[in-house]
């Protein structure tokens, strides 16, 4: 055994655990694209695998299987590996620039908010149209302002959080109460559009706030995608500020980290894609919760590590959760975010729980 005083032993230790948690996420993102080829293999119509990935190589197996893989199936997975990558990146994010554990865009009420604002968007502003078909109960006929109208609610939401937040030091419990009542708050608002709908609007309305994968088309998987990347790689530029912000602001600000800055562009980042999320696809519950903590428990708290496999976490979860979702009554199709809240409300009793307990 060579100890050379120390000299070498760490480089040696730190390069294990660097590898270690490539190898981790390298595995996490070969289940995700397992997973992937699985969503678009599995529904009320069976594709066997090879042809799935005949398809997507661009080789034409079948008329039948090519309609349902590239207008069906395809864009709902690719919705779901992009929606669940936001909302899991911004929870990670949202947890640690609050150092509040149960934060994420749904239990902050920053969901709720940009749900409201989409729906002001489609019912007001007449950046949609409405329908009873199931398939389109809502047609988003302009993304791009549904999607600023959802932000500024959705930031609105997080302003206020972070006020409430710098007032009372960041009480995790006063933050969790404050999006309560926001929740509370835009949930009642959107009844009160509710209220004033007609009976097509109102079902509809009522249906799209379940959260559905299937709605989005080509033009608004591009745009999520394009916020999502810029959003993450937004995060990983700053993940040694996010480091440093578990530690506490004054430590943060003792290594040079400007901590009000890093929390406020955190924030509006998060509430940024979480917003072009939910006024696409609707209310997807708890995926920013659960992934991040799921994510925790394997591979710690460093940021440059916690993002990418938060990020890969958070799509496998809102992806299984959709493959379940269709195959549980099929050919009868479950709204995704029954699924994810269903995993989501015991990990979040069991979070507030062990908080209590400590």
């Amino acid at each position: 055994m060579h100890l050379d005083n120390g000299v070498g032993v760490m480089p040696e230790a730190y390069s294990r655990y660097i590898r270690k948690k490539i190898i981790l996420i390298t595995i996490a993102f070969i289940c995700l694209l397992l997973i992937f080829v699985a969503g678009i293999s599995l529904g009320a119509a069976h594709i066997p695998f090879p042809d799935v990935i005949k398809s997507l190589a661009g080789h034409t197996v079948s008329k039948k299987f090519d309609i349902i893989i590239f207008n069906i199936r395809l864009p709902r997975s690719i919705t779901a590996i992009t929606a669940g990558a936001g909302l899991a990146a911004s929870g990670a994010v949202m947890q640690s620039v609050l150092r509040n554990p149960l934060g994420s865009p749904f239990t902050l009420g920053i969901s709720h908010a940009a749900a409201f604002g989409a729906a002001f968007s489609v019912m007001i502003l007449g950046s949609g149209t409405m329908a009873s078909s199931i398939s389109d109960a809502i047609i988003v006929t302009n993304p791009y302002i549904t999607a600023v109208s959802a932000f500024i609610f959705s930031m609105t939401t997080g302003l206020i959080i972070l006020t409430v937040s710098k007032i009372k030091q960041g009480s995790p419990e006063i933050m969790i109460l404050t999006g309560v009542a926001l929740s509370a708050l835009f949930t009642a608002s959107t009844m009160l559009l509710q209220f004033f709908a007609d009976d097509v609007q109102l079902a509809a309305m009522v249906f799209w706030t379940f959260g559905d994968l299937a709605r989005t088309d080509w033009n608004e998987i591009l745009l999520i995608l394009s916020v999502t990347i810029f959003s993450i790689c937004f995060f990983l530029m700053n993940a040694w500020n996010y480091n440093a912000a578990d530690t506490g602001d004054e430590t943060a600000k003792g290594v040079g980290v400007k901590i009000d800055r890093t929390r406020l562009s955190g924030m509006i980042t998060a509430s940024f894609v979480t917003s072009v999320i939910i006024a696409s696809v609707g209310i997807i519950s708890f995926v920013g919760l659960v992934a991040p903590h799921m994510v925790r428990r394997v591979m710690g708290d460093d940021h440059r590590f916690l993002l990418p496999g938060t990020v890969i976490a958070g799509s496998l979860l809102l992806l299984a959760s959709d493959i379940a979702a269709r195959l549980i009554l099929s050919p009868h199709i479950l709204p995704v975010s029954v699924l994810t809240s269903f995993l989501g409300a015991p990990v979040f009793l069991y979070l507030i729980i062990k908080r209590k307990k400590r």
